[in-house]
């Protein structure tokens, strides 16, 4: 098995832990993956994916309930940011750091088609 049949592809509702790019190239953070549809370009490699953070002063933010979380979790209470939309390569991402609710996913997705309007 070569090194890139290895690699785990990652899904719609998977957290991960990586680069951010608004910060130094040490800083890395917690991203919710919209999108990895197969068949499309670059799957596997790249992934549509909105911020977390743990701020909760700005208006707009997601809450993240602790039922949402179908495994794993974020350390300090976390919120998704429905207009911090990155492309995350492959090669940007640390680990796996959980998975949320189908539900919860739809609604932050509509969440950031409003904020494109």
């Amino acid at each position: 098995m070569t090194d890139d049949e290895a690699r785990p592809i990652f899904e719609r509702s998977d957290v991960i832990y990586g680069a951010d790019p608004f910060k130094s190239e040490d800083d890395a953070r917690p991203w919710l993956i919209l999108s990895n549809h197969e068949g499309r370009p670059f799957h596997g490699e790249q992934y549509i994916a909105l911020t977390l953070t743990s701020k909760s002063w700005m208006d707009g933010l997601i809450e993240l309930p602790e039922e949402s979380w179908l495994h794993g979790g974020t350390p300090d209470e976390s919120r998704i940011v429905p207009w911090g939309v990155q492309s995350i390569g492959h090669e940007d991402i640390d680990f796996w750091q959980g998975r949320l609710a189908d539900n919860l996913v739809d609604g932050t997705t509509t969440a950031f088609v409003d904020e494109l309007r």
